[in-house]
């Protein structure tokens, strides 16, 4: 049996960088947009409150010009 020291990667340690979860690919699209789920809930808010609120009032479709 061979000794373990014989199939050890000298480069290991200067590679294992690589395999850190920083580097993971879920934490790597994680944050490439940072503050977008914050902006998405946000964004959501702002139209369920404008279709809320704004079919209580009448639409004006004129837009300053005078019907026949």
């Amino acid at each position: 049996m061979a000794p373990p020291s014989l199939y050890r990667d000298p480069w290991a340690k200067r590679e294992a960088w690589r395999k850190h979860p920083v580097f993971s690919n879920r934490a790597m699209f994680g944050s490439m947009f940072p503050g977008f789920g914050i902006a998405l809930g946000a964004f959501s808010a702002y139209v369920a409150w404008e279709k809320l609120f704004s079919t209580a009032q009448p639409h004006h479709d004129g837009h300053g010009q005078s019907h026949h």
